[in-house]
């Protein structure tokens, strides 16, 4: 993914809510079927590594990604945008 793509997708979701949120118990099946659920359906998400968690948020969004066959956008703090294109894509990514 260009830088190019990365600054549309991450304007994007700049004004998205956190529509995943990861809390005290880490990744747990249920976290991570909600988050598939979530980007099958948006194809951009934004996700949250709640103050009361015991992991490292970098680490957690990249696991997540992994997971999911996702591309990590960004990582602020404990918020983290994930991108994962379907086979019509809505979002149409900038050359």
């Amino acid at each position: 993914m260009t830088g190019k793509q990365k600054r549309f997708l991450r304007a994007l979701a700049s004004t998205m809510p956190a529509v995943v949120m990861i809390g005290k118990g880490g990744l747990e099946a249920s976290v991570v079927d909600s988050a598939r659920a979530a980007i099958t359906a948006r194809e951009l998400i934004k996700v949250k590594v709640l103050n009361n968690a015991p992991v490292d948020p970098t680490d957690t969004f990249e696991e997540l990604a992994d997971m999911l066959g996702a591309e990590l956008v960004q990582v602020i703090g404990h918020n983290g945008v994930l991108y994962k294109a379907k086979k019509e894509p809505k979002i149409i990514l900038p050359q």
